[in-house]
């Protein structure tokens, strides 16, 4: 029977203390910044892409170096992930996250500041590359170090609703990008390539970005403390006569690399969905459904704003219903009804029905990552913690950050207006093996952890409060 004083020590458990908050909060900021940073330029830098590249280029191929601008940060994700996860396991998480947002608000700025392809040719195309490469391996490291500090502040019964609010960043980024971007060009409309925006409005929304990354490390350094859960697991470590690995090394062993594995075939169907509907979407109204630049971002400005709802509800419903299913069923939806509406977008004459359309594939594909920072923080203890979210998180994007060289390929067997749903079909089938690979998660209880790394179990091994093995353990 429970007594009143359990109800209320239950009910205390579960609030969010203050240093939750900050936490919670310092997380959602570090996203949202990172999120504003990696898409500059999906949207503020596209109508002014002829700045850096030569005039009269093929189509496809103009495309293709948009992408691979895009695409050089998300491969330099991992590689962050890597270096600054083993930071955070070894000398903090709050540290880390801090140099890393400070690093791409610095490579931001300069970028920023680069001359355009009739000063410097194609070096300053190269060089573009590389900064967003360079940017890329710091982004990776602020959810690898901020997103863990946030969740081990979590109570077990919210860990659903705050991975959902952290992954809000992204859409409210999206959003503040999008509205800074429509209001420049409403100022300086992008005619041409000596337009205003062209040769230098593009630059404002990189300012702001830089200006955001400052403002995170000042917050985070004034108001956010370090993870509890963390400074006790060190402090265990250090008691411990044993002679404690590295993080990183620790992650690529036994029960640590096996989780690792199923996250990446998971994260894998993950990214590749989100790719083949985020990262091209606006291309295909603009290009092949002819839209107006300045329609098509306001459509999807407004997909976003019902994005973020519908991270907040997957969020709350993988808390009642598991992570494992909720992951099964977005792979399902992503396998077989996104690639139908996703038909009937590119086929769909007018304005209205193929923003509708638009806006319902992103909403229906992509909310799914309202518990992704959630379901991959369960599946590491704290001493690998941030290492096996980042590496886990990130190291994925690899093969789907190539999205457009398998459109490129697939458009020899299919038209090319339609490789997209390749995509999210191999994406959805990725997500379903890897959610059936793992275990549920949702009543896993950090605090009950054994402390020494090396002794700590695996995610599937861990128990609730009880005693009792959590619900589909392996």
């Amino acid at each position: 029977m429970t007594t009143v004083a359990d109800a209320t020590t239950q009910q205390r458990n579960d609030a969010l203390s203050p240093a939750a908050r900050r936490a919670i909060f310092g997380a959602w900021l570090g996203f949202f910044v990172d999120q504003f940073d990696i898409y500059l330029p999906v949207i503020a830098l596209a109508p002014a892409a002829i700045y850096f590249q030569p005039k009269n280029l093929p189509a496809s191929v103009a495309a293709t170096i948009y992408f691979s601008i895009f695409a050089a940060t998300l491969i330099g994700r991992p590689v962050g992930a890597i270096i600054f996860g083993n930071f955070a396991d070894s000398i903090g998480r709050k540290r880390s996250a801090m140099v890393a947002v400070g690093g791409f608000g610095v490579i931001t700025f300069l970028i920023a500041i680069l001359p355009g392809y009739e000063s410097w040719g194609l070096t300053v195309l190269l060089i573009l590359i590389l900064l967003r490469f360079v940017d890329g391996i710091f982004l990776g490291g602020e959810y690898t170090a901020a997103s863990p500090l946030a969740m081990e502040y979590a109570p077990r019964k919210k860990r659903g609703l705050v991975g959902a609010l952290i992954q809000v960043g992204y859409p409210c980024a999206y959003v503040g990008i999008s509205l800074v971007t429509l209001l420049m060009l409403a100022v300086l409309p992008a005619k041409g390539l000596h337009s205003a925006y062209v040769q230098w409005g593009w630059r404002i929304p990189f300012f702001v970005g830089s200006l955001l990354a400052l403002a995170f490390v000042v917050y985070y350094q004034f108001f956010v403390p370090e993870s509890e859960l963390w400074e006790k697991s060190k402090e265990a470590a250090a008691s411990s006569s044993e002679k404690t690995e590295a993080p990183l090394k620790q992650l690529f062993r036994g029960d640590n690399l096996r989780n690792l594995v199923q996250v990446f075939v998971l994260m894998t169907g993950v990214w590749l969905t989100l790719q083949a509907v985020l990262s091209t979407l606006p291309a295909v109204l603009i290009q092949q459904k002819k839209l107006p630049p300045t329609t098509v971002t306001i459509g999807l400005l407004i997909a976003n704003v019902l994005l973020a709802f519908g991270y907040i509800g997957a969020g709350l419903l993988s808390q009642r219903v598991g992570r494992r299913l909720l992951f099964i069923a977005y792979g399902v939806l992503s396998a077989t009804v996104a690639p139908m509406l996703y038909v009937m977008l590119v086929d769909s004459p007018g304005t209205v029905t193929p923003l509708v359309l638009a806006a319902i594939v992103t909403v229906l594909v992509i909310s799914v990552w309202g518990f992704v920072t959630t379901y991959i923080t369960e599946r590491f203890h704290t001493g690998v913690r941030a290492s096996g979210y980042g590496v886990g998180y990130s190291l994925a994007v690899v093969l789907p950050a190539l999205y457009a060289y398998y459109m490129l390929g697939l458009g020899n067997f299919i038209p090319y207006k339609y490789t997209q749903i390749v995509l999210l079909a191999v994406g959805g089938l990725f997500m379903i093996v890897g959610a059936v690979m793992g275990p549920e998660t949702k009543d896993l209880d950090f605090a009950s952890e054994v402390t020494t790394p090396e002794a700590e179990p695996a995610p599937s091994a861990r128990r609730e409060p009880t005693g009792r093995p959590a619900p589909g353990s392996a």
